[in-house]
């Protein structure tokens, strides 16, 4: 048989995945970290009512890792922020395509959704065009500094996929209650389920959806076996209980902390990074209802989750197996979907409970402050682009979607994605409110309510949907 078709006999013989892998190169990796800690004084975003920052408990940071297969480049970016506009991950993209050469639909940003960060979002959320203020600008620069930073880093490496199972942490938050026992939202009407309810009260029932208990992740070490970088994500909302006016990268930072000491002392150079995204927890939290644990200092609750996950997560680390000849691929589209929109009788409502309310806004109990975010969803547009990323690493699937995510979505893009295993992280390239399945808007509560949900009622279908037609494209032929 002639040389060339014996060659063409062998590819045809190969396995989809080594076709895939025969495709691409030796594998680079490279990450760094930018500081995005912001001035003291600004308003830290995690609660209803805002209040100034007035002391730094620990830095924020841009955590980035950048891929490099020779053919095509990756770049995962995690912050530490509550949320951001869709303008800074797309003034970051921007700078990073110019600087760097990686095109905007291979950078993947997100947050962790601390509660103790000021604010990097906006109120004009569902505009992809703004003028980015100061401090946005300034998250912006600092994202693409640390991508040209990880990619001066990079060095030749390979990557291997794991999972770590810490159930003990997550909680859903939304529960049943028994009959006659539920208080009025601030709509004054009753929902079907309470979000953080009494813990240990008798009158609960059962919670309203599941939890995801694994730690998904990615580990890049160098040829020699020293690590270069971990991105995991975790469906943990936050731990919080922080000390007042303090900002804080909450339970996200510090598990990244105790990775790199666990993993190398944190005393390499260039240093080992490590990046927690946050997964899909918008009904998930870290309080056991039904067995309610004890009040502790500030920190140190935060402190026990960290170290306990980044413990479980490095133990699999020892259980991974690593590659070097990765496809790197990534899908990048704006869906258009509804947006949630007051009806009269809402608007109605919302005049008449602004007109009674306090003019200190400080003063606002929650029905003023929901009236308040009623009638400002009046001038939001009937139809709003929504940013979907899917990134491909090897046979590995990273989803994103920009919203507080359900944790079953999570579950079911795991579950339907057509390349395997997958994950999916939540509030990237921007902050789209809370995202329920239409089950769970029926259920009602604080996540369903107009102000705190901003897509309509069928955008999780949609979404879900986009996202797993975007994983089968990346089939190979």
């Amino acid at each position: 048989m002639p040389r060339f078709f014996l060659i063409l006999a062998t590819l045809c013989a190969l396995p989809l995945s080594r076709l895939a892998a025969a495709e691409s190169g030796p594998l680079k990796a490279g990450a760094a970290t930018s500081n995005i800690t912001p001035n003291l004084g600004g308003d830290i975003v995690g609660g209803f009512k805002p209040f100034p920052a007035t002391h730094i408990h620990d830095e924020l940071h841009a955590r980035c890792l950048v891929l490099d297969n020779g053919q095509s480049k990756l770049a995962l970016v995690v912050c530490d922020l509550l949320g951001f506009h869709r303008g800074v991950s797309d003034e970051a993209r921007r700078l990073i395509l110019a600087e760097t050469a990686i095109p905007k639909e291979n950078v993947l940003i997100s947050a962790t959704h601390t509660h103790s960060a000021t604010s990097a979002l906006g109120s004009d959320w569902y505009q992809p065009d703004v003028t980015l203020n100061e401090y946005q600008k300034f998250v912006a620069r600092r994202i693409a500094d640390g991508v040209r930073r990880a990619l001066t880093n990079a060095r030749p490496a390979e990557i291997g996929f794991g999972t770590a199972e810490a159930p003990e942490h997550v909680f859903n938050r939304r529960w049943h209650m028994r009959p006659g026992t539920m208080p009025a939202n601030p709509f004054g009407t009753l929902d079907l389920v309470k979000m953080n309810p009494p813990a240990g009260s008798p009158n609960l029932v059962e919670p309203a959806g599941p939890t995801d208990p694994t730690v998904s992740f990615l580990s890049a070490r160098d040829l020699d076996g020293k690590p270069i970088a971990l991105y995991a994500a975790y469906s943990l909302h936050y731990v919080g209980t922080t000390g007042p006016g303090h900002v804080s990268a909450d339970y996200f930072a510090m598990f990244c902390t105790e990775m790199g000491r666990l993993v190398q002392g944190n005393d390499a150079d260039p240093p080992f990074v490590a990046l927690l995204a946050n997964g899909t927890s918008g009904d998930i939290n870290n309080i056991s209802f039904k067995v309610p644990r004890s009040g502790k200092p500030p920190y140190e609750q935060m402190r026990h989750v960290a170290h306990d996950v980044a413990s479980k997560v490095h133990s699999a680390m020892a259980r991974v197996k690593y590659d070097r000849n990765l496809v790197l691929e990534s899908r990048f589209k704006e869906l258009e979907l509804g947006s949630r929109r007051p009806t009269e009788e809402q608007l109605a409502w919302a005049k008449k409970t602004l007109a009674a309310a306090p003019e200190d806004r400080q003063r606002w109990d929650l029905s003023a402050i929901y009236a308040d975010r009623t009638t400002k969803l009046n001038d939001v547009p009937e139809r709003v682009a929504t940013p979907l990323q899917v990134l491909r690493v090897g046979p590995v699937v990273i989803g994103s979607m920009p919203c507080e995510v359900f944790c079953e979505i999570g579950l079911e893009f795991k579950e339907r994605s057509a390349l395997q295993p997958a994950f999916l992280v939540s509030i990237a390239h921007g902050y789209m409110g809370y995202l329920p399945t239409p089950r769970q808007h029926d259920l009602g509560g604080y996540e369903t309510w107009i102000g705190t949900n901003r897509l309509e009622k069928d955008a999780s279908v949609k979404m879900l949907d986009a996202l797993i037609e975007m994983t089968r494209a990346m089939q190979k032929p």
